[in-house]
């Protein structure tokens, strides 16, 4: 065990921890030069296409110190977004340190602070890491200032390093031998291991990747899940390299991966503690907790006959995305689909790209909503995440909706243009601070109905790029919730149907009708588009009739034979109108979800 080191790179988004494995995975020969690509552990197309990581990876390395002893390196590489927050804390607890990345032209952000604590509440070995330092806006001892004043850490043990040219690595590997400390455990003890991650394998059913803290498992003993109840026979028992490297056993102080035949993978929860079922440890390690969805959708194919693809793709997803969660909807605009629960957005626009690009589907998705607590006056308690089941306003008491705590760090010049943006969403400001001169972080309470629509991309425009942006969830706060349906040709289109606050339904009514107007095709008559909150019309938008000209054929002769023939034509119009029934393209559905430009 003293020749074991478990450690994680932990940063805010695109500060380089993906490049960082690579060159790690470069430095200690586990890949050769003509086998390897960049962003290594990337298995997924848009992870590597957005630069990001949604999967968190481990791989063992193996690295032979300067005084000529080996060891075994585990790194647990960890998403960088906000919507998997509950990922890197399970990965940071299979860790004894980490490494914190800063950039070296950008500094310290709302995610770095963030994922600090997450190390902190470890009890983690952090070492900080100046990234990028051989860009030209590289500023050395900015950073080293913010990792002083913002993050309280010594400046003078940070590793300077640019991952993209290799600078800094082999003193990077030396530090993480001397500094980090080895994993503790007794192996003869009864086993308690952590699930920190699983992903399902067409052959060899779903694969747990596990921390050991005490104990030892082979291949042959029985395994108990504590969460779930679960019990497997293990079939095989290793390591990550690129590939699997199957061994004996793994004991304390070891990170591997078990394979027992299991089926699906809602049976190995994140965070679940894994145990022999005849001599089980006395009780689960702590910080389990189930994995909520926050925000809510429903997805809908395009052709009413590609549905069920769509329901066995949503099933081969599931496998490799226990948090995904989906139930059957109901449309009469647009038929049959599910609707789903994500993490975050990100969750949301990765899970819609990887269907239609692994499985050839065009979907349609309607605007995204939170989840809604109504007490109504009977005194029962109803959870709303849907608007097509929102009850008579007459029968509810009050509605709650989920507030969250967000941090954003920016520059000081853009903090009005920041705070005009957080008061417009309903914000309330508890707080800022400045961490240097000219950087400071503004705490806000947001409601989370207001940020999932498009703050962000309002939020890194009204700050030029410069914006970062963490949150958490805190608790719910009454609302005065308001049901806006869109009704086309007095007909209620029950999937652009959205729940909002009062004083925002007339907006959200307005818009969603003049995008409505540009996009539904003109007809022989003409067609309303209303907006309204139960019987009450807020907005109205008209889309004018194509006109036949039938006086045409009159040369000359009397005006009453002209009137005649319009009024023939307007009785025409008048039956058409009854019996018209308006077609609405995808475009317009897809048209009233994006943020206003």
């Amino acid at each position: 065990m003293d020749r074991i080191r478990n450690f994680s790179i932990i940063a805010h988004i695109d500060h380089g921890k993906s490049t960082l494995s690579d060159r790690l995975i470069q430095a200690t020969g586990v890949v050769s030069a003509r086998d390897f690509r960049d962003q290594i552990l990337d298995n997924m197309d848009i992870e590597r296409e957005r630069g990001i990581t949604i999967k968190s990876q481990t791989i063992c390395l193996p690295y032979t110190a300067a005084d000529g002893v080996n060891y075994q390196l585990n790194l647990i590489d960890t998403p960088g977004h906000v919507d998997f927050t509950y990922e890197v804390s399970r990965a940071l607890a299979s860790c004894e340190g980490a490494l914190l990345l800063v950039d070296a032209s950008q500094g310290v952000e709302a995610q770095t602070i963030a994922n600090m604590y997450l190390a902190v509440d470890h009890n983690l070995e952090i070492i900080p890491v100046i990234n990028k330092i051989d860009l030209p806006s590289a500023d050395i001892d900015m950073v080293r200032n913010q990792i002083s004043e913002d993050l309280g850490l010594d400046p003078e043990a940070a590793i300077l390093c640019s991952a993209k040219e290799n600078i800094g690595i082999d003193a990077m590997l030396e530090v993480i031998v001397k500094r980090f400390r080895p994993p503790t455990g007794d192996p003869e003890a009864p086993l308690r291991s952590l699930i920190f991650d699983s992903h399902y394998d067409a052959y060899r059913g779903t694969i747990i990747h596990i921390r050991v803290f005490d104990g030892t498992v082979r291949p042959g003993d029985e395994i108990l899940f504590m969460a779930t109840g679960a019990r497997h026979v293990v079939e095989e028992v290793g390591i990550f390299q690129l590939t699997r490297i199957p061994r004996d056993y793994l004991s304390a102080g070891s990170v591997g991966y078990v394979i027992s035949g299991i089926k699906t993978v809602d049976e190995t929860r994140c965070g679940d503690t894994v145990t022999l079922k005849n001599r089980p440890c006395a009780g689960p390690l702590p910080g389990f907790k189930e994995t909520k969805p926050v925000v809510f959708s429903s997805l809908y194919p395009v052709a009413s006959d590609d549905y069920p693809e769509l329901a066995a793709a949503l099933e081969k997803l599931k496998l490799n995305d226990a948090s995904l969660i989906y139930e059957k909807d109901f449309s009469t605009a647009l038929g049959f689909g599910f609707r789903c629960g994500f993490l975050g957005l990100l969750h949301l626009e990765v899970v819609q790209e990887r269907l239609e690009r692994e499985y050839d589907l065009s979907l349609i998705l309607t605007a995204p909503s939170v989840e809604y607590h109504l007490i109504l006056k009977d005194g029962e308690t109803m959870v709303i995440d849907n608007p097509a089941v929102y009850p008579d306003p007459m029968k509810i008491e009050k509605a709650l909706e989920p507030f969250i705590k967000a941090s954003i760090m920016v520059p000081d010049k853009y903090m009005g243009p920041v705070m005009s943006l957080c008061l417009e969403r309903r914000g309330i400001n508890t707080n800022y601070q400045y961490f240097s001169s000219n950087r400071m972080e503004m705490i806000f309470e947001l409601p989370l109905g207001e940020v999932i629509y498009d703050f962000y991309d309002k939020l890194k425009s009204v700050t030029q790029g410069y914006g970062s942006f963490d949150y958490e969830l805190i608790d719910y706060r009454e609302t005065d919730l308001s049901k806006v349906d869109i009704l086309v040709n007095g007909e209620r289109v029950d999937a652009l149907s959205q729940l909002v606050h009062r004083d925002r339904a007339v907006e959200r009514a307005k818009f969603a009708c003049e995008k409505l107007k540009d996009e539904i095709p003109r007809q022989m008559f003409k067609i309303a588009i209303q907006g309204a909150i139960g019987a009450k019309i807020i907005s109205r938008q008209t889309i004018s009739p194509f006109r036949k000209d039938v006086t045409a054929k009159c040369y000359g002769g009397d005006i009453t034979r002209k009137r005649k023939l319009l009024e023939k034509q307007k009785k025409g119009k008048k039956r058409m109108k009854m019996v018209g029934d308006v077609m609405i393209p995808q475009s317009a559905f897809l048209s009233v979800l994006k943020s206003k430009d």
